[in-house]
């Protein structure tokens, strides 16, 4: 499928944190991200959710990313944030609730085409008994 999204990353950057290893942390899960540095903030942008789709296949937790994200999502598109601590270590942890002490990654995601759900299934495909279905074949 084709589609096109912006995603807009932003995450604080406390002053007992090295910049540096907050941008690697947000690259193990958005690799292809662009990044810039803003006073007490990272920002990152980028057009794929692929790679990212990947790790929610790979740590079995596309039920959970399709209810945070229609959770917080419009017709433009969604959101979520993600524990900073997990994503040091390589792992998607949604944060829930209050914020970490040094703060979450924030994400957020515009849609352009085709639209919300159609993007949210792309990334997170519905699942029976665990297993990814095409939303086409149900």
């Amino acid at each position: 499928m084709i589609y096109s999204i912006d995603v807009r990353i932003e995450v604080p950057v406390e002053p007992t944190e090295v910049t540096d290893r907050v941008e690697d942390a947000v690259s193990t899960v958005f690799p292809n991200a662009e990044f810039t540095h803003e006073p007490g903030k990272l920002v990152a942008e980028t057009h794929t959710l692929d790679p990212f789709s990947d790790v929610l296949h790979e740590q079995e937790i596309l039920d959970t990313a399709r209810r945070e994200f229609f959770n917080h999502a419009d017709e433009d598109g969604f959101s979520f944030a993600l524990k900073k601590q997990a994503a040091f270590q390589g792992v998607v942890n949604f944060s829930v609730g209050n914020p970490d002490e040094l703060g979450d990654i924030e994400v957020d995601v515009r849609v352009r085409e085709p639209d919300v759900e159609a993007i949210i299934d792309a990334i997170a495909p519905p699942t029976e008994d665990g297993t990814p279905v095409d939303p086409e074949s149900r």
